[in-house]
């Protein structure tokens, strides 16, 4: 039998019906919007740098400026396609697709890519091991999505997940993400740091202060510095997620429309059907029902602006 399933419109149908989808990078509202936890992170990211920065000059006489730049500039190998296939795919803790997933994301991969006339080879598609139905984008060429997704899915709702992912790509929404992830190490390292000397100082103080008080006290006082230090920097650490996630929705919002615009809208709305129910309570994605009924009141017939309506 032949598959009557129906095809999504090719880019010259969508130009025939007066749309014509971007097939590059752009930068739309979400991606704007994404860099502001970046800059609401970067004073403690300055001063995160300045603290590691002061032991670097004691010893070389290194000035700071330098040392910011530099960091800067070691961050945009983050966004070498071949170091996120090698490296950053591993810290992110995902793999290369089994053989058993290989050639079912393969597949929906090549549709995809075939069908927006992208190079699919600038993009990396990895697997992280999730009960979780899930996918995210990262890096400006990273597409991950969770085994519980491969296994569930079927082609049709792959292509629309895969579509997602690949519109977060374009519309540059990974760009001020990877940029905040890369400047919130340090401060994230340093909050680690603070959390293990308070905890060293408390068991200090509480195995050798004994009997006298002016070393409990010292101690104590040492073990509150700490955990004050700890203290700051977690709060830089929570702030830049929070705003993340905040903006994050918007993001979602953005690369949904954008996706029903070059014909996956349908796919992408069966695909997060399956993720509705009590566990549908992700901080940085709206809630599913919220995102389907925004994708299908984009595919009814009145409205004109987007091409998927020809599905039927």
């Amino acid at each position: 039998m032949k598959d009557r399933r129906p095809m999504p419109p090719s880019w010259k149908e969508n130009e025939r019906r007066g749309q014509s989808p971007k097939r590059r990078r752009d930068f739309d509202r979400a991606a704007l919007y994404a860099f502001v936890p970046v800059l609401a992170i970067s004073p403690v990211w300055v001063l995160a740098v300045t603290i590691f920065w002061l032991p670097i000059t004691w010893i070389t006489g290194v000035v700071l400026w330098k040392v910011l730049l530099g960091y800067l500039a070691a961050g945009l190998v983050l966004f070498i396609p071949a170091f996120q296939r090698r490296v950053l795919t591993l810290l992110m803790g995902a793999r290369k697709p089994s053989s058993r997933e290989a050639p079912k994301l393969q597949k929906a991969f090549n549709e995809v890519t075939q069908a927006w006339h992208l190079r699919h080879r600038h993009f990396v598609v990895g697997v992280v091991d999730d009960k979780d139905l899930n996918a995210f984008a990262s890096g400006g060429h990273l597409v991950i999505v969770t085994s519980f997704a491969t296994q569930e899915l079927n082609h049709d709702e792959l292509c629309g997940v895969l579509a997602h992912e690949l519109c977060h790509h374009l519309g540059s929404h990974t760009i001020a993400l990877t940029i905040g992830q890369w400047l919130t190490l340090p401060v994230y390292l340093l909050e680690r740091i603070g959390a293990f000397m308070h905890n060293v100082s408390k068991a200090a103080t509480h195995t050798f202060a004994g009997s006298s008080q002016s070393a409990r006290l010292l101690g104590q006082t040492i073990a509150l510095i700490f955990n004050a230090f700890s203290r700051f920097f977690r709060a830089g650490y929570s702030m830049m997620r929070y705003l993340g996630n905040s903006v994050g929705r918007s993001a979602e919002f953005q690369a949904d429309q954008r996706v029903v615009r070059m014909g996956y809208g349908r796919q992408l709305s069966a695909a997060l059907k399956k993720t509705v129910g009590p566990r549908d309570t992700s901080t940085s994605h709206p809630p599913a029902r919220t995102r389907i009924a925004r994708i299908e009141a984009s595919l009814r017939p009145d409205n004109w602006k987007h091409p998927s309506t020809g599905l039927n």
